[in-house]
């Protein structure tokens, strides 16, 4: 049994056995830092396999995705009902994705130190039946840039969430100003449906005097009774639309927002980032690069200094050894591995490839669309010039009052589109810089 007067100076011991066992380890892995070690193929040199990945570099890198992010600056104006919007529903959201990119981080700065060594506690039973309690110190010397390969997978993990964080924050804010923007739109539409229902109300008081006095049968008077209705049921369904939209709206911020109108501008930038699809497949391509070089490390020899010091006598010694085992598939395994890598980088050209068509559709549609409200502006214009000219020779009885009714209801329908299409071009504009996160500055997130 071991005294109890002893025990201090027993822990001082063990305590120096641990300490010289851990330099004796470091110090190791400082004379093998410049020593590759041998593995029967030309090519694995220290810089493109890696010796144990040593201390990261004392200059802090940069994450290119990262930079690129919080460079982007955001479409919508700062002040304004976008603005308001904007704030309101990034103020009530619940998404997940910036616990998820803490977490990312927490482990990524864990990865960080993964090249220190590593100590823990080892328990043994003899022969003769006793415990045998130490600390094992193991400093890896040679991993063929597995430790390496580690820290670029957690620096991955963390870009990935901070590309899903963007995405998160840019879907929310197109959400709420998608409902606003249609909103708006189905007001106006309303307003446009409410005037015509009016117009095509006082023809109907004409027509129901005109068959009270014989003048006009009952056939025609159910005809513009049948528009009436029509009318009023478009005017309603814009109303229902509108109201729809903005309890969408209140039920992301939370806050009635009735008070809010007008377009806000979406300045899109002549030369568009890159999509957010595209900055992640790029993350998601760096992180399958680093699992790749992981599992390439694993099936490959490395070094390692381990030192024990506890109850028993201490030790230092060199491990040589593979995390996994060769067989008879381990050629296909590694094949596998290197197609992975090709498979994610097609995935990041086919992500630009697909933006670039979506973009591409968007501007034409955007285009067309102008292109149509400056048309439909002037027809409307003129339609309506030419409906005062048929009221006159309606007055003076050489039109009909079912004729001016026609003409008035082909009116109304292109004056109820055309006042739909300058929301239907902001959408595709809200839609543009949705896709490459910039409605929201990119510092800011």
């Amino acid at each position: 049994m071991t005294r109890t007067g002893a025990k201090p100076l027993f822990r001082a011991r063990t305590l120096a056995r641990i300490t010289a066992a851990t330099m004796i380890a470091a110090g190791l892995s400082g004379c093998m830092e410049g020593t590759p070690f041998p593995s029967g193929r030309s090519s694995f040199t220290p810089s493109t396999m890696g010796l144990m990945p040593g201390k990261p570099g004392t200059t802090a890198q940069t994450s290119a995705i990262i930079s690129d992010l919080s460079g982007r600056v955001s479409a919508l104006p700062a002040s304004g009902p976008y603005a308001q919007i904007s704030h309101a529903v990034l103020s009530d959201a619940k998404g997940t994705a910036k616990a998820e990119l803490r977490v990312a981080r927490l482990t990524a700065q864990a990865k960080s130190k993964n090249w220190l060594p590593r100590v823990g506690p080892t328990v043994t039973l003899n022969s003769l039946g006793d415990l045998a309690t130490q600390l094992l110190v193991e400093q890896v010397l040679w991993d063929n840039g597995a430790k390496r390969a580690e820290r670029d997978h957690a620096a991955a993990d963390v870009e990935v969430a901070a590309v899903t964080l963007s995405r998160e924050m840019n879907d929310t804010i197109a959400a709420g100003l998608k409902a606003y923007i249609n909103a708006l739109k189905a007001r106006e539409q309303a307003a446009v449906a409410e005037r015509s229902a009016a117009k095509i109300g006082d023809y109907n008081y004409i027509m129901r005097q005109r068959v009270e006095g014989g003048l006009s049968d009952g056939s025609q008077a159910r005809v513009l009774a049948q528009k009436l209705s029509e009318m009023r049921a478009t005017a309603q369904a814009d109303r229902d639309t509108a109201q729809a939209a903005m309890t969408q709206l209140q039920s992301m911020t939370g806050q009635s927002l009735d008070g809010l109108t007008g377009l806000g501008r979406i300045d899109l930038p002549e030369v568009l980032p890159d999509a957010l699809a595209v900055t992640l497949a790029r993350a998601e391509a760096g992180r399958t690069e680093a699992e790749a070089k992981m599992a390439r490390a694993g099936h490959l020899p490395g070094l390692s200094a381990q030192g024990t010091a506890g109850s028993g006598k201490p030790s230092v010694g060199l491990a040589l050894g593979v995390e996994q085992m060769l067989g008879f598939g381990t050629r296909d395994t590694l094949a596998a591995v290197e197609a992975s890598k090709e498979a994610a980088f097609a995935r990041v050209a086919k992500a630009k490839q697909d933006d670039v068509q979506d973009v591409a559709a968007l501007r034409a549609k955007m285009m067309a669309l102008q292109s149509r409200a400056a048309r439909d502006a002037k027809v409307v214009e003129e339609t309506g010039a030419a409906l005062e000219m048929f009221t006159e020779q309606y007055r003076m009885g050489r039109r009909t009052l079912m004729e001016l009714v026609n003409i008035y209801e082909n009116y109304a329908q292109m004056a109820h589109a055309q006042a739909g299409l300058k929301y239907d071009i902001a959408l595709i504009k809200l839609e543009i810089a949705r896709k490459h996160g910039i409605l929201i500055n990119g510092s800011s997130i």
